[in-house]
């Protein structure tokens, strides 16, 4: 945030995304607390290990230190930071901190889903637990990439309205999404465009304790992750309450 607050510079990364000092900073900071845990980490903004050493691993953090670049460059707060925990290949605990709003959404399914003010973080007593809904907004409520609006894929689209003549669509930047969808504010996040590990395993920790998931749009398969190649399939992220209604 006080890279945010500033008059701060911005450079393009050889795959053409852009990079800030708050990126590296965050990624110095996490690094530097996750390193006490010896627990390897899959980081955007580090060096990634040789896969042949990465299948060996049991567990492993999946970290984006700072999802939203092009949002928190925009200045529009829709920027995020996403730490998953990795057993073998699932995400089994998330947690995603909007630094704008001073929020944390944090959990698995061995522990709920939860959210809090960064402030109330060290108090369980504050913190508000998320409980599963099977309830689909109406109309439907779908989320879309703020950078990436035409994504949605127009065969999901229209498949989408034969059963929901009525779908609303909300654009919004990174990891921010999952907020919406773990409370109940959206059902469905659909992304037929690129994106990497770090981008979603914290989310899809967080929606599979609540019920829902991430999934390949090709195979309905769940996501997996600390594979060879660390891009996503295109994907369709659900709700309990959506993946109910599809039945």
């Amino acid at each position: 945030m006080e890279v945010y607050q500033s008059d701060f510079n911005s450079e393009i990364k050889g795959d053409g995304s852009p990079l800030t000092l708050a990126d590296q900073a965050s990624s110095d900071i996490i690094q530097k607390h996750l390193a006490k845990t010896d627990i390897p980490i899959t980081e955007e903004e580090t060096t990634k290990a040789d896969f042949n050493i990465r299948k060996t691993w049991k567990a492993s953090w999946c970290v984006d230190p700072l999802d939203g670049t092009k949002e928190f460059i925009k200045r529009n707060g829709e920027f995020a930071v996403s730490i998953a925990l990795i057993d073998y290949d699932a995400p089994i605990f998330g947690v995603i901190a909007s630094p704008v709003k001073q929020e944390l959404l944090f959990g698995g399914k061995s522990l709920g889903v939860f959210i809090c003010s960064f402030e109330d973080f060290c108090d369980a007593t504050k913190w508000t637990e998320i409980k599963p809904s099977l309830q689909v907004n109406m109309p439907l409520r779908m989320l879309v990439s703020r950078s990436h609006p035409s994504d949605v894929g127009d065969a999901f689209h229209h498949k989408l309205q034969e059963k929901f003549p009525e779908i609303i669509n909300t654009s919004k930047g990174s990891a921010l999404k999952f907020f919406d969808l773990a409370l109940g504010k959206a059902d469905v996040y659909p992304r037929f465009a690129p994106t990497m590990e770090w981008d979603i395993a914290a989310g899809q920790a967080i929606l599979e304790a609540l019920g829902g998931g991430v999934f390949d749009a090709s195979t309905g398969m769940s996501l997996r992750y600390n594979k060879q190649d660390l891009t996503n399939p295109f994907f369709i992220a659900q709700t309990a309450g959506f993946m109910q209604s599809m039945l």
